[in-house]
C-alpha cells in the first residue's frame, strides 16, 4: 500500500543530484576581473589581443588567476581589487595608447569563482540584481524633438524624389524646424503636389501660405504620426542600448522604458561608471557614398594633392585612404537586413543587403547613372568615419543587392554584422546617475539570506515539535524545495533581487501549508480509528485535491504578476511561480517517498510518530 516503485525513487535521486550540482555555484561567490571588449565596431578581440594582454600583465608583474577568450571579449580573473586596478591600468596603457580614440573598452567586472568542472556542465550561479550585487543606475532622456527633426529631413528627401518622378516642377524643398516647405509657382503645380502628398504621404497635413508671387506649401506631421515616430525612436534606442551593453559583459542588464521619453538602464556588477557612460553615449551611423574617381582625388589618396571640393578623405579598413563625395546616397536607416553567403558560380564569400522601398528607388537611380564606379560604405562612431568597403557597382541595383570581392568567410560575417549594427534614432542625455557599491550589495545579500534562514529554521522547529517524525520529514521536504528552487533559478540564469529573496521566504511559508494539510489529514484518519498504514495512504491521497486547488489558484495570481508586472514585481513573480511548482513536488512526491521508505516496509505497523492524536472517547485504532 505505502511502497514506491524503484523508478520513483530514481526520480527523487536524480532531482536531488541535479539540485545539488546546480545550486553549488551560488556558494563560491565572485572574483574581481578586467574585461576587454571591442571599442569600435570594426575592431575584433582575438588570440593576438589575448597575447598582448598577457605580455602587459607580465611586464607589470601581475599574475592573473586565469585569462579566457570568448566570442566577444577577453576576461582576466584576479585575486583582489588592488590587483584588479593595477591590471586595468597596465592593459589600458598597452591597448589604448590614445584615450581620445580608444580601440578597446577596458572595464572592471566581477566573474563567478565556480570551479571549472561545474562550469563544464553549464552549472552557473544565479545572476544578482543591482540591489544585491552593486552596480550603476542611469536615467536617460531621449531628445524627441531631434527624432522629429530627423524624420522631417527624411520626408523632405522622399518628397523631392516623389515630385521628380511625378514630373512636378517646384522652386525648392527645404526643412524648416519640423516641417517641410515646398515653393511652387502656379496653381497646377500646387494641385499636383497636393495630389502626391495625399497619395504617398498620408502622415502629413498640408497648409498653404502665400509667399510673394509664389505659393508655399507647409507639410507637418499629424499628431498621431509624430507620436508614432517618438515611440519608434524610443524602441530603437532601447534595442541599440541592449547591443552596446553586451560589450561590458553585464549578465542581466535592465533596460526599460519609463514614461514617454525616458529609459532606465541598470547594470549590475559594473564598477566602472565612466566606461558605462562612454558605451551608452556612443553614436554609430552607416552611410553609403560614391567614391570620387577624379584625377585630383586619386592624387589626394596618396597625399600628392589636396582633397577636391565636395569630397572628404577617409581611411579604409586595410589602412588605405579613400576619397568619397560628401553627398550621402543612403543611410543605415534604410537598411533592413545584411546576411553573409556564397556566390553560386564562384563560391566566393559575399554579403547580401536588403533595403526598404525608398532605399531601393534611390539605389536603382544611382546605380544606373554610375555603372562601373565605386560606392563606399562608411561607419561613423564618435564623429569619426571609417570605410568598411568600397565595391564597384557592376549593374543596376534595387531593394536587394550584394557586396562581393576579395573577402574571407570571417570578413563577410563581420561586415554583415557591422551593417546590421543599429544606431540611436535620437540623441540621449543622462539626467540621473546612481552607483550602488558592492558593500551595500553584500549587506543586502546577508539580510536576505538571514531572513530566509531564520524563517526556515523557525518553520522546521515548529513542525518537529508539533508533528514529531512527520514534522522532520516535512522539514526535509522544505529543504529540498529550497534546493530545487535555487537550482532551477540557476539553470534558467534568472536574476535574483531583494523582492526575489522575499518571494523565497514567502515560498517557504506557503510550501509548508501542503505538509500541514497532509499531516492533519493523516491525524484525522487515525482519530477516526483507521489503521496507521491506511491512514498514511488516505492522508496523502485525500489531501492532494486540496493542495492542487490551493496551489493552482495561487499560481494564477503569480502568472498575472509575471505577465503584467515589470521590474521588481516581475522578479518577485518569477521566484513565486517556480516556488509553487517545486513545493508541490517536494511536499507531495518527495515527502511521501520518505514516509514510504520509513514506514512502508513495516507489515504490522501499530503507531506512527505524528504528534498527539486526540480520539473520540472509546475510539480505538483498527489493526492492519
Amino acid at each position: 500500500m505505502n511502497r514506491y516503485p524503484v523508478w520513483k525513487y530514481a526520480i527523487i535521486l536524480v532531482a536531488l543530484v541535479v539540485g545539488v550540482l546546480y545550486t553549488l555555484p551560488n556558494f563560491f561567490g565572485e572574483v574581481p576581473a578586467v574585461q576587454v571588449s571591442p571599442g569600435k565596431a570594426t575592431v575584433k578581440v582575438d588570440a593576438a589581443v589575448q597575447t598582448r594582454i598577457e605580455q602587459a600583465l607580465q611586464a607589470a608583474g601581475i599574475t592573473p588567476g586565469a585569462i579566457t577568450l570568448d566570442a566577444s571579449s577577453v576576461k582576466v580573473r584576479l585575486d583582489g581589487t588592488d590587483t584588479q586596478l593595477r591590471a586595468k591600468d597596465a592593459i589600458q596603457k598597452a591597448l589604448v595608447p590614445d584615450p581620445a580614440d580608444p580601440s578597446y573598452v577596458v572595464a572592471l567586472n566581477l566573474l563567478s569563482a565556480s570551479p571549472q568542472w561545474l562550469t563544464a556542465i553549464r552549472a552557473m550561479p544565479m545572476y544578482l540584481g543591482l540591489d544585491l550585487r552593486g552596480g550603476v543606475h542611469f536615467m536617460l532622456q531621449v531628445d524627441m524633438q531631434a527624432a522629429l527633426t530627423k524624420r522631417a529631413d527624411s520626408l523632405a528627401g522622399d518628397l523631392r524624389l516623389a515630385l521628380r518622378e511625378a514630373g512636378v516642377r517646384h522652386g525648392g524643398i527645404q526643412r524648416s524646424g519640423q516641417s517641410v516647405e515646398v515653393r511652387l509657382r502656379d496653381a497646377p503645380a500646387v494641385t499636383a503636389t497636393r495630389r502626391v502628398l495625399q497619395d504617398q504621404f498620408s502622415d502629413l497635413t498640408v497648409a498653404e501660405q502665400p509667399d510673394g508671387s509664389d505659393i508655399r506649401l507647409v507639410a507637418t506631421l499629424k499628431p498621431e504620426a509624430a507620436r508614432r515616430v517618438q515611440e519608434q525612436a524610443l524602441k530603437q534606442n532601447i534595442v541599440t542600448l541592449h547591443n552596446r551593453i553586451n560589450e561590458l559583459g553585464v549578465a542581466e542588464p535592465v533596460i526599460q522604458q519609463q514614461g514617454l521619453d525616458r529609459i532606465v538602464v541598470q547594470l549590475p556588477g559594473v564598477q566602472d561608471t565612466a566606461k558605462a557612460k562612454d558605451i551608452l553615449g556612443r553614436t554609430a551611423t552607416l552611410e553609403m557614398r560614391l567614391v570620387d574617381e577624379s584625377a585630383e582625388a586619386r592624387a589626394a589618396e596618396v597625399g600628392a594633392g589636396p582633397v577636391p571640393f565636395g569630397s572628404e578623405r577617409y581611411i579604409e579598413r586595410g589602412g588605405r585612404a579613400v576619397i568619397v563625395k560628401k553627398q550621402v546616397i543612403l543611410t543605415g536607416d534604410s537598411l533592413t537586413d545584411a546576411q553573409p553567403g556564397f556566390e553560386q558560380q564562384t563560391q566566393q564569400p559575399k554579403v547580401d543587403l536588403t533595403v526598404d522601398a525608398k532605399g531601393g528607388r534611390i539605389m536603382r537611380d544611382v546605380s544606373r547613372e554610375n555603372l562601373k564606379k565605386r560606392m563606399a560604405i562608411l561607419l561613423f562612431e564618435k564623429g569619426k568615419g571609417e570605410v568598411l568597403t568600397a565595391p564597384v557597382i557592376q549593374g543596376e541595383l534595387g531593394n536587394r543587392f550584394q557586396i562581393s570581392g576579395s573577402m574571407s568567410v570571417n570578413e563577410a560575417s563581420d561586415l554583415a554584422l557591422l551593417l546590421r549594427a543599429g544606431s540611436l534614432a535620437a540623441p540621449m542625455e543622462i539626467i540621473e546617475e546612481l552607483t550602488i557599491g558592492p558593500t551595500l550589495g553584500a549587506e543586502n545579500i546577508a539580510k536576505g539570506f538571514h531572513s530566509v534562514a531564520w524563517g526556515f529554521a523557525a518553520i522546521v522547529a515548529f513542525m518537529a515539535i508539533y508533528y514529531m517524525l512527520f514534522g522532520l520529514i516535512s522539514g526535509l521536504a522544505l529543504a529540498v524545495n529550497l534546493l530545487l528552487l535555487v537550482a532551477i533559478l540557476s539553470m534558467l540564469q534568472a536574476t535574483l533581487t531583494l523582492p526575489g529573496m522575499a518571494a523565497m521566504a514567502l515560498a517557504l511559508g506557503m510550501a509548508i501549508d501542503s505538509n500541514v494539510l497532509i499531516n492533519e489529514r493523516v491525524r484525522e484518519e487515525l482519530r477516526n480509528g483507521v489503521a496507521p498504514q491506511a491512514a498514511i495512504h488516505a492522508g496523502y491521497d485525500r489531501a492532494w485535491a486540496t493542495i492542487l486547488d490551493s496551489n493552482v489558484t495561487t499560481l494564477i495570481a503569480g502568472v498575472a504578476l509575471l505577465a503584467f508586472g515589470s521590474g521588481p514585481v516581475r522578479g518577485f513573480a518569477v521566484v513565486h511561480c517556480i516556488g509553487i511548482l517545486t513545493s508541490m513536488f517536494s511536499a507531495v512526491f518527495f515527502s511521501r517517498g520518505l514516509v514510504n521508505l520509513w514506514y512502508g516496509r513495516q507489515k504490522k505497523l501499530k503507531t506512527v510518530s505524528i504528534g498527539t492524536v486526540w480520539r473520540p472517547d472509546g475510539a480505538v485504532a483498527r489493526p492492519d
